[in-house]
């Protein structure tokens, strides 16, 4: 299986796109820290802690059957910082 995402980055930080329905399947909506931002069915994990506690969980789900496809995406200063917080 191959899933594919956006990793968007600033100067500062960087985020994880997943669509929220994608973190309720995994059962870790419980688990996201509100240091992750929300908008229009995307969270955008941070990428600290939020964005490895979803990959361990997709790894955990489909095994070595599952290759990961990251689209990185920068900008200056990223739209995602004005975004509400995770909740």
């Amino acid at each position: 299986m191959v899933k594919e995402y956006a990793f968007h980055s600033d100067a500062g930080h960087a985020w994880l796109e997943v669509a929220i329905d994608e973190i309720k399947e995994l059962g870790i909506e419980n688990k996201i820290t509100t240091y992750s931002y929300m908008n229009d069915g995307f969270v955008y994990l941070e990428e600290d802690v939020d964005a490895s506690t979803f990959i361990k969980a997709l790894k955990e789900k489909y095994g070595d059957d599952l290759e990961i496809i990251i689209n990185e995406q920068y900008q200056e200063r990223s739209f995602i910082r004005a975004l509400p917080y995770y909740k």
